[in-house]
């Protein structure tokens, strides 16, 4: 007998880290050894997470495939879900099922070069991706990270920003909001676009992937047309629109696509299709 839809997993928070104010990663390990080893996921799916009693939110899931052993999720307290969330400590029992939505055509990139770009609180999404690749970093050419954020305290994932940082095989790019820097600040300052227009990325054999709040993205794409990349090569998700997880609610509702089974990966090619409100 197949597993009830809507009944989820129990998973147990093993570890907590405080990555910016608001913003929370929870480690999550499975209960039951069995499920642990029945489930598998691939990189851009997301799933659901629920404290009994309060209800249930949408998150990515952060960590790559590559990792069995656990999942992770990094989220911001902004609702009462969210808001039970961060208020459990390492220890507390929660619901995890999924995973729901399509996923990173990583496969089809390999031997390309890959140009990851996130604003703020928007690398979760894209960190599964970046990982993923990097653990199998003998499958890509050049890989290079624009990450930006308000202020550097509002970055999250700093501990693994000094490794990226490190690397002699990928580039890592860093700005900051002007008015977001400080005295020991020695990185870029401008938001995301204007930087990624500075640096000019290559298009040719490159995949960009593009994740932060609507603006941002609207103009990063603006930018990345202009070095000629094609639409077809320009990916980007839609989690903010994820909801059920089955598309039955109709809330991730855009244009002729229902985020939660269509995506929540789409490139600006199925963008350019869709209402301009998205």
């Amino acid at each position: 007998m197949d597993r009830n839809i809507y009944l989820p997993y129990l998973v147990t928070i093993d570890k907590i880290i405080q990555e910016a104010p608001g913003i929370k990663t929870f480690r999550l390990k499975f209960n039951d050894e069995k499920e642990r080893n029945k489930f598998s996921f691939k990189t851009g799916q997301f799933a659901e997470y629920s404290v009994f009693g309060e209800g249930e939110v949408t998150f990515c899931i952060a960590s790559p495939h590559t990792r069995k052993d656990y999942i992770e999720c990094t989220f911001r307290q902004v609702g009462r879900v969210t808001t039970a969330l961060a208020n459990l400590e390492e220890g507390a029992i929660i619901g995890t099922r999924g995973p729901y939505g399509n996923v990173f055509p990583i496969d089809e990139w390999k031997g390309k070069n890959l140009v990851f770009i996130a604003g703020g609180i928007a690398l979760p999404p894209i960190r599964s991706v970046i990982w993923t690749c990097l653990d199998n970093r003998a499958d890509y050419n050049d890989i290079s990270i624009f990450y930006g954020a308000k202020t550097a305290g509002d970055y999250v994932y700093k501990y693994e920003l000094e490794k990226w940082k490190n690397r002699v095989d990928i580039h890592l790019y860093l700005t900051v909001d002007p008015g977001g820097e400080t005295l020991t600040w020695q990185e870029n300052i401008g938001f995301i676009p204007s930087i990624v227009e500075k640096i000019s990325p290559c298009s040719k054999n490159t995949i960009a992937i593009v994740c932060g709040p609507p603006i941002m993205i609207k103009n990063t794409f603006s930018v990345l047309k202009e070095l000629d990349f094609s639409n077809d090569n320009i990916f980007t998700t839609l989690e903010n629109r994820m909801k059920c997880g089955f598309g039955k609610c109709g809330r991730c509702n855009v244009g002729k696509f229902y985020v939660c089974k269509d995506g929540p990966v789409f490139t600006a090619a199925q963008l350019a299709t869709l209402p301009d409100e998205y």
